[in-house]
């Protein structure tokens, strides 16, 4: 009985420690994923210099990177409900490094583009992968907790990379901040390597899906079609906001480039510390009571942007302010929604993982590219294209808290 009991006692440490194990990677990996972004956005003004670029093709070094996102998300959304998540990740970081390799030694505004796409290519595995990994091992609840926390790690990243960047892109250049996220990309691929075990997903094993069936399927759920369009638009704002800050605040609101990465970080820290905070409240309130509060502070959002748009206001402090309630109405829908949406199948979290990941960005992109072309200086026009995507983020978090079959499954 005794051998029994040790060795019982010895499975479970065993067990602990390759959980704690996973996790410390699965944190790294988002730790890259946050930065892979962000953390070059300071670099825009020198690189629009160098190669002597307009607002719209500077713009297109973070549209290529996202057409490369979802290109590859796909497949892999796919292919990793069949093979497991490792052997993608692995392959992904690969890719990724050797475009970080070409960002950093080109002579060529065309090298960089290939070298952003092969970064978006890359990053795509670990991006919607990494999370599956701890999704695979712990029910909803516990999974909505450890979405706060990594969302807060991942969040806090994206917080400071545009500060690391900023003085990193002061002393070092451009190539300094393509090298940093090249040293980060070989730190988690080796620590994938040995840590992360080659396991199919439990998804597959609980019930394959054929890759033959279409997306389109699943699709036409209603309640998760519903999901994946709000987390989809809940996401443009964001990104559109900061895709055109670094010209905004650097060059037409004469922002220093020491300053500009705490005007920027700042909505992430706040969203980081949000989301740690919400893997907490997931376990005291119900799913439809944190909606309704999301919906407050969303409709709060419209109401602050506005006004910055109003008062046609040239100061960079109102305007991060101005946006700010819209960044921290984000956070519980995240939390609750996006693990809701992938556990919805769970035999095709990857799929769902996929269609979420790469529909945002795609969606971003375009919206993205569009605002830059009306881009004229100021924030109105900026501020105006936001209102519309709050109105309508309002309006499908309304839809998702009137269906009841989410809010019971929530």
């Amino acid at each position: 009985m005794n051998k029994i009991a040790s060795a019982d006692v010895a499975s479970n440490q065993g067990h602990t420690w390759r959980k704690t194990m996973t996790l410390l990677t699965v944190i790294v990996m988002d730790v890259l994923v946050g930065m892979e972004f962000d953390l070059f956005l300071p670099s825009f003004p020198e690189l629009q210099t160098r190669f002597n670029l307009s607002p719209f093709w500077v713009e297109a070094l973070l549209s290529i990177n996202f057409i490369g996102y979802c290109l590859s998300v796909f497949g892999v959304g796919v292919l990793s409900d069949r093979w497991g998540r490792k052997p993608l990740i692995v392959a992904g970081l690969l890719i990724f490094c050797f475009g970080s390799v070409l960002c950093v030694y080109s002579p060529y505004y065309n090298v960089l583009l290939l070298g952003r796409f092969l970064q978006g290519v890359g990053i795509a595995s670990p991006a919607i992968l990494s999370f599956l990994i701890i999704a695979d091992l712990y029910p909803l609840k516990q999974q909505q907790f450890w979405m706060g926390v990594l969302n807060g790690v991942m969040n806090l990243s994206i917080g400071l990379a545009p500060v690391l960047g900023s003085y990193i892109a002061l002393y070092f250049n451009a190539e300094g901040n393509f090298k940093a996220l090249l040293w980060l990309g070989v730190l988690t691929f080796f620590l994938t390597l040995i840590l992360i075990r080659k396991n199919p997903s439990r998804s597959t094993r609980e019930r394959p899906v054929s890759p033959a069936v279409p997306m389109k399927e699943l699709m036409r759920e209603k309640p998760l079609f519903a999901l994946v369009t709000h987390i989809v638009i809940q996401i443009v704002p964001y990104w559109i906001f900061v895709g055109l800050a670094p010209l905004l605040y650097l060059r037409d609101l004469g922002v220093s480039l020491k300053v500009f990465g705490f005007y920027q970080g700042s909505f992430a820290l706040v969203f980081a510390l949000g989301s740690v905070v919400s893997g907490f409240l997931v376990n005291r309130y119900s799913s439809k009571r944190l909606m309704d509060a999301s919906l407050l502070i969303f409709i709060a959002s419209l109401v602050t942007t506005g006004c910055a748009v109003l008062t046609k206001t040239t100061s960079p402090l109102w305007i991060t302010l101005s946006f700010m309630p819209f960044v921290i109405g984000q956070i519980l829908p995240t939390t609750v929604l996006y693990t809701l949406a992938l556990n919805w199948r769970p035999e095709a979290k990857g799929r769902i993982s996929a269609v979420l990941q790469g529909g945002r960005l795609i969606v971003s992109a375009i919206f993205l590219q569009w605002a830059g072309h009306l881009y004229t200086g100021t924030f109105q026009v900026l501020g105006l294209i936001l209102l519309g995507f709050i109105v309508l983020t309002i309006l499908t978090l309304i839809y998702v808290v009137r269906s009841k079959e989410i809010m019971e499954r929530a």
